[in-house]
């Protein structure tokens, strides 16, 4: 059987097949770029629309649409998303049997698929490579293709391998996906994958997310405040730096009641294949990890992302982050950091085997996220500004602009804090610098005899919280380093001087304390009479996924419930109106919701 070729329009495709009646951001450029069989490198961040990029030349062009990706998980999310849809797609990866795979190129042979995923390490396989040299070929799709840079943060040495794509196959297009890629990982990109055109970037807001940002330093019960008060019932994910606090963390949330699981790669293969499932198809569920979770999962109603530690970079928060509100629906990215994290980071970077350069890089992006946790102008305007956007005007969904950050002159203090320093002979940690501040009278200072020092008690003004604080902004302002051979003692850098001097003025930012959630619950579900329909629609979804043994979501996303308990459409040609409703999925559930909606 011969793949049927869909005439339609771009636009008339996205709406019929997809349910989208218009393209965003740059994805009809693109389309229209591969449909005219021409490569091109996307830079599109996480829940910005890269599949569709792909997926709907892959239908409209003849032939099948090959995706390459490293992501088991995006391979079996994707294609269950697009079968719902009506489009013919398949993988090929190693959770399949030998006969699975035998049927599914049989059907690539048969020309019988719209695309086929496949991993790259098994795209250059010489079986692989004869099968597609045997079958019309619509595109190559290489996704997370910064992967193929020495300087991506996720390289993947067989993605070197794929310039044999241009070679066995230069007359078909090919397409480079990626979220994140600075100036010269897209030069990487383009230059080993040899595709020569300028690159589409898109823009990295995502409006729908609140960033909020907390300096208590891995705070459990803040996090559990916060998700009791603002997305109680609510899907989430909690990002931990270690597999122990993965751990430790979910079972003291489970204690709180909520439905939370670990996850990292120390767990058995079972154990993470069934915390997958369940995070798929429920819908409170909350997974604690590592953040190697999350990636190629295209789960659109996750509402919250937290970390419950400092991100290692600008670029893994983003994506991290991005996996929350996917459907466009209000989410929030929640971060608690202190200052241990900051010695954990720098402590990783400098223990590390990597060569200088790579930790000059390195210590160049935890400055990066440093500086975004302690800025006190609006957080997106700085994090778009990161990736070389800019933002003219404040966001006002972050939690500097609902609540400005108090600056004080910190001068006096912090003079305080580099003489203490300099007089314990720059051997101690932050928390015995800050007894001997507040005159502690521990056994460890008798012993050293620190209550003769002058700089003994000159601090009590201060709590040991606001003592943190000033150090943690005197390291990420270069003020002290840490020497990690030392046992962590903070020593006085060269520009400490200028500030022990007088000769420099240094403003610090008030942390912002604690605060309740009530006022801020932001819940997408309708209040009043169409809260009714809203929980009916919700329980139709999840019988008819739970039939079919699929996610609720590959059936329709929030946003689709939304839509329809707003318009409640009574006529088919309504239910073709409604975000992310395409034919296949009206002809097969549309007479089913109309009667639901007639009788609420």
């Amino acid at each position: 059987m011969t793949k049927q070729i869909n005439t339609s329009s771009p636009k008339e495709a996205l709406k019929n097949i997809f349910g989208y009646s218009s393209f965003k951001g740059k994805q009809e450029v693109v389309v229209m770029q591969l449909l005219a069989g021409k490569n091109c490198l996307v830079i599109m961040p996480t829940g910005g629309g890269k599949s569709i990029c792909y997926q709907l030349p892959s239908i409209l062009r003849q032939g099948t649409g090959i995706i390459i990706s490293p992501l088991i998980a995006l391979m079996q999310d994707q294609v269950g998303s697009l079968l719902q849809s009506g489009v013919k797609a398949a993988f090929i990866n190693s959770s399949l049997a030998p006969d699975e795979i035998s049927t599914i190129e049989q059907q690539l042979l048969k020309q019988d698929l719209d695309i086929l995923y496949i991993s790259p390490e098994r795209l250059i396989t010489n079986r692989i490579l004869h099968l597609l040299q045997n079958v019309p070929l619509a595109l190559f799709a290489i996704d997370e293709a910064h992967c193929v840079s020495m300087w991506g943060h996720d390289f993947r040495p067989e993605y070197r391998k794929l310039t044999i794509l241009q070679q066995r196959f230069p007359n078909v297009p090919r397409i480079a996906l990626t979220a994140t890629a600075d100036k010269a990982t897209r030069q990487e990109i383009q230059h080993n994958l040899e595709i020569g055109s300028d690159p589409f970037i898109s823009s990295f807001d995502r409006p729908n997310i609140r960033y909020q940002v907390s300096e208590d330093g891995s705070s459990r019960q803040a996090l559990l405040d916060f998700i009791k008060q603002k997305h109680p019932g609510e899907t989430g994910i909690v990002y931990c730096l270690s597999r122990a606090g993965t751990e430790r963390n979910a079972e003291w949330l489970q204690g709180k009641g909520l439905n939370a699981l670990p996850y990292h790669a120390r767990l058995s293969k079972e154990l993470r294949k069934h915390t997958l499932e369940r995070f798929l198809r429920e819908e409170d569920i909350i997974v604690v990890a590592t953040v190697a979770f999350g990636m190629g999962i295209d789960k659109p109603n996750v509402r919250f992302v937290a970390h419950l530690n400092l991100p290692k970079s600008i670029e893994a928060y983003y994506q991290e982050t991005g996996r929350a509100g996917r459907d466009g629906l209000p989410a929030d990215a929640w971060m608690s950091y202190g200052y241990q994290d900051i010695l954990m980071l720098q402590r990783m970077i400098e223990s590390s085997n990597a060569d200088e350069q790579r930790k000059i890089v390195e210590r160049h992006k935890l400055e990066g996220i440093l500086g975004y946790c302690e800025v006190t102008t609006c957080r997106r305007q700085v994090l778009l500004n990161y990736f070389g956007e800019c933002l003219t005007k404040s966001c006002g969904n972050c939690d500097i602009c609902s609540s400005p950050v108090a600056t004080w002159n910190g001068s006096e203090v912090a003079q305080k804090a580099l003489s203490c320093i300099y007089r314990t002979e720059q051997r101690y940690g932050v928390l015995y610098l800050i007894d001997v501040l507040r005159a502690e009278d521990n056994l460890k200072i008798q012993e050293r005899n620190h209550r003769e020092l002058s700089t003994y008690g000159i601090g009590k003004e201060l709590s040991q919280r606001q003592w943190i604080s000033v150090f943690r902004q005197l390291i990420v302002q270069g003020f002290v380093t840490v020497d990690y051979t030392g046992f962590g003692g903070l020593k006085l850098s060269l520009t400490a001087r200028t500030l022990l001097r007088g000769e420099t003025t240094l403003t610090l930012r008030k942390d912002i304390e604690p605060k309740s959630w009530k006022k801020q619950k932001a819940s997408i579900e309708p209040d009043g009479k169409d809260k009714h329909l809203w929980n009916t629609l919700k329980k139709f979804r999840y019988k008819q996924a739970e039939q079919q043994s699929i996610p609720a979501y590959f059936i329709f996303n929030d946003a689709t419930l939304v839509d329809l308990v707003n318009k409640k459409p009574t006529q088919t040609k309504q239910l073709l109106r409604i975000n992310g409703l395409g034919q296949a999925k009206v002809s097969k559930y549309g007479a089913s919701l109309i009667a639901l909606i007639k009788a609420h």
